[in-house]
């Protein structure tokens, strides 16, 4: 399973719940025991925390990130894997996740077991990283964001387009009923003024590190190593251009990400 830091989920999960009409089949008010599965550093737990009167568990394999959920959130945290949930059958009435099936090479294996520990509802946050789209006054942006996630999703071992649809085959092969998805936009945008977050990015596109740490990923997704050197140098061009833009006060950017709210019954 790949490894996240917390700056990374930090960032990317920046303002998702904003809006939480979505989670309105998760009937969040009357929920006594809620798990939190992969909470990394906790922002849907915090979320959980904030809107049902019961208790919330967050698990997640890597101690670094449990730490960060502890500290940020006050919930309860519990280190453990998603397929092998160190609770006992029946122990909540609700079992959620955010962006992890699409990290798991057998997403209904891990609803399987999330299943067993539940005696009510099981959810899924999951997004189709597929759909992605991307706007940006630097003209070169949008498409070279394009070229690198084709790449990236043929490279990558697990389906990161997983969204509503193969969330609800995993739900459906797991033994749930009732399965329905609602579909939940969350838009990152940068504008000025831009915060230290936005210029650590801008920097790193310019040096091409952030398109390094996935080299291997689009090398395997079919990218030979002159197409993979020509991106990057194309990439680390853009980076400049968003650099010189932010100088400038005139950079902006906004991405949207779909992610799809699956619920199932036990």
């Amino acid at each position: 399973m790949r490894q996240f830091s917390a700056d990374y989920l930090r960032d990317t999960r920046r303002g998702m719940w904003d809006d939480r009409e979505a989670l309105t089949d998760l009937d969040l008010g009357s929920r006594e025991r809620v798990l939190d599965v992969g909470c990394g550093t906790g922002e849907l737990s915090r979320v959980l925390a904030e809107e049902t009167p019961g208790e919330v568990v967050g698990v997640d394999a890597d101690p670094e990130l449990l730490a960060v959920a502890r500290e940020q959130t006050g919930v309860e945290t519990v280190a453990g894997d998603a397929l092998r949930l160190p609770f006992p059958d029946d122990s909540f009435d609700l079992v959620v996740c955010q962006a992890l099936l699409i990290n798991l090479p057998d997403p209904a294996a891990a609803v399987r077991e999330f299943r067993r520990v539940s005696t009510d509802l099981v959810a899924a946050v999951e997004p189709d990283n597929a759909a992605v789209a991307v706007e940006s006054t630097v003209d070169a942006e949008s498409d070279l964001a394009a070229r690198a996630r084709r790449a990236y999703l043929d490279g990558v071992e697990t389906d990161v387009t997983l969204g509503g649809e193969g969330t609800r085959e995993a739900f459906e092969e797991a033994g749930l009923s009732g399965v329905s998805t609602r579909r939940h936009v969350h838009a990152r945008t940068v504008e000025p003024p831009y915060g230290d977050r936005d210029l650590r990015s801008a920097r790193r596109k310019a040096s091409g590190e952030g398109l390094a740490d996935d080299r291997a990923t689009l090398l395997a997704g079919g990218l030979s190593a002159a197409e993979y050197d020509d991106l990057r140098s194309d990439w680390r061009e853009m980076g400049r251009d968003v650099v010189e833009q932010m100088g400038d006060g005139e950079y902006r950017r906004a991405e949207v990400v779909p992610f799809y709210v699956t619920v199932g019954s036990v």
